[in-house]
């Protein structure tokens, strides 16, 4: 049997103040990171990117007044060290490969320089 891929979306909120909301599927539950200028276009722009509680797996479709998903789809991992994980999003828009870097107590977000071609074809 095929083993299918973990889920990641990116939520929009729009309370307090906006920001989006990173979760990945990992281990039953979404791990999440407050990201409050949105994901990365451009590999010299590097995001804040806080770690915020997991979340229930009933989050990947969730969406109220104040929250909307931004992107859907899912995600594979490259490489994981304890300060960085490399990992790919196949959302909406095709694949993007971003990396997370751990900076003391936070992190950064990170478009790759490198990026997969888009296989939808």
């Amino acid at each position: 049997m095929a083993r299918v891929p973990p889920a990641f979306v990116l939520h929009h909120h729009r309370k307090p103040r906006p920001h989006f909301d990173l979760r990945l599927e990992e281990n039953g539950v979404l791990r999440s990171w407050a990201v409050p200028r949105g994901l990365p276009d451009d590999p010299s722009d590097n995001r804040l990117a806080i770690a915020v509680p997991d979340h229930h797996l009933n989050h990947l479709t969730y969406e109220d007044a104040d929250k909307s998903i931004a992107d859907i789809g899912t995600w594979e991992e490259h490489d994981r060290t304890e300060r960085r994980m490399l990992f790919t999003l196949h959302g909406r828009t095709g694949p993007r490969r971003y990396a997370l870097i751990r900076t003391g107590e936070g992190w950064l977000l990170h478009l790759t320089k490198e990026q997969p071609s888009d296989e939808r074809g």
